[in-house]
């Protein structure tokens, strides 16, 4: 079997993320369960593990990976660091022809690099294998009741990057001290699920539909809505998953339902933009419209929250919406305004914790179809270029690539 060599990569994007594609002792793992295989780390001073730590393990530490045969990063890597002929795994952020990052693609066929796009590591009934979806809606949560806690004044929370780890932040949930609140989490995805875990940490009740509409608590609870409890097929009948994922427009909304009783929302559902959106800016200027906090964590630009109009970052992460005259202000300026969390990378708040569940999906899911046989097809689906041209799966991206 040849040798193998990867390539842990620098960061390069900026603002700078803390995340790694393996932690030291997953780079310890790998190199005893495939023999043929040789780990570099390329020296990183922002890495959330250090240097220090994959030395101590005797993981080579270099200041160029540029030799290895696969190169893994997380975010973009720059353009003039891409060399020619390798094989990246990394999210390029290309498959929605997001015009920021065409000239990468450009490059990526240039250079004739392999680009593999771990949001395109599927399985063959198309649902992810590695992502950070998780840990997006644990943060985004906890921000949520961060930013109830600083605009009320009812506690006081460390920031979720001021936690060493996620269980350090679940501990730091032990100071929230809600009032009877209402909370509504959609989505029931990873980002779902995420988010259910720090609302549970925090020890507040999850309640049924009916009881969240009309009865009244002595204490915080928290509603998790699909996609199927707030709409409704058009031409009558029941809710069908996948025509809704395909036929969006098919449905309509009743989410309006919900906005009449809410305090906290925190939106982790993926949004189609053919989909209704889950409110207007006119029906958060009426009187029966509550919520006062929006988490969204999806952060969908000009998406389905009317709110969410520029993403915010990990060391500001808050601004205020005035539906009234559709501007943002500085956060808590105003009673009347919504505080608005809409932080696009919240993963890397966590970066030790999140790195350590994307790297055990990498080994458990990806690793062996990478290295030694992709007999259903992972890595085959997931590659976006190969030897200068895009491959049959991403043929769409053509006139994207040309400049079309």
């Amino acid at each position: 079997m040849n040798p193998v060599k990867i390539g842990l990569i620098r960061e390069g994007k900026i603002p700078p993320d803390k995340r790694v594609a393996f932690t030291p002792l997953q780079v310890e793992e790998i190199q005893q369960r495939f023999p043929h295989v040789k780990v570099r780390c390329e020296s990183s001073p922002i890495r959330c593990f250090k240097d220090e730590e994959y030395k101590e393990l005797d993981i080579e530490v270099t200041d160029n990976v540029q030799d290895c045969d696969i190169l893994m990063g997380i975010k973009e890597v720059p353009i003039n660091w891409i060399v020619a002929g390798r094989t990246y795994l990394f999210f390029s952020h290309t498959l929605k022809k997001q015009p920021y990052n065409r000239k990468l693609l450009q490059v990526a066929l240039e250079k004739k690099i392999r680009l593999i796009d771990y949001e395109a590591l599927k399985d063959k009934q198309g649902n992810r294998l590695v992502a950070f979806g998780r840990y997006a809606g644990i943060v985004g949560a906890y921000n949520g009741l961060w930013t109830y806690g600083r605009r009320y004044k009812k506690f006081e929370l460390r920031r979720a990057f001021e936690c060493f780890d996620v269980n350090d932040l679940k501990l730091e949930l032990g100071k929230v001290n809600l009032p009877p609140v209402k909370i509504l989490l959609t989505g029931a995805g990873r980002v779902g699920k995420g988010a259910m875990e720090t609302l549970d940490s925090a020890r507040i009740r999850k309640v049924n539909i009916h009881d969240f509409l009309y009865k009244k608590f002595d204490e915080p609870v928290y509603l998790q809505l699909s996609s199927g409890d707030y709409h409704t097929r058009k031409e009558g009948g029941h809710f069908n998953r996948e025509e809704f994922h395909h036929h969006p427009d098919r449905y309509s909304s009743h989410f309006s339902d919900f906005t009449k009783v809410t305090d906290i929302l925190l939106a982790g559902a993926f949004w189609n933009p053919k989909a209704p959106v889950l409110f207007t800016r006119e029906d958060m200027l009426s009187t029966d419209f509550k919520i006062r906090i929006i988490a969204d964590i999806t952060c969908d630009i000009n998406g389905s929250i009317p709110s969410t109009q520029r993403a915010s970052t990990i060391p500001d992460p808050i601004y205020d919406f005035d539906a009234s005259t559709n501007s943002i202000h500085p956060p808590f300026s105003n009673p009347a305004f919504v505080s608005v969390m809409a932080v696009d990378n919240l993963p890397c708040e966590l970066p030790r914790s999140s790195s350590e569940e994307f790297g055990r999906d990498l080994i458990d899911r990806i690793l062996k179809p990478l290295l030694l046989e992709d007999s259903e097809g992972v890595i085959e689906r997931a590659t976006i270029t190969f030897n200068g041209k895009l491959t049959n799966h991403f043929s769409y991206l053509q006139d994207y690539a040309s400049g079309a």
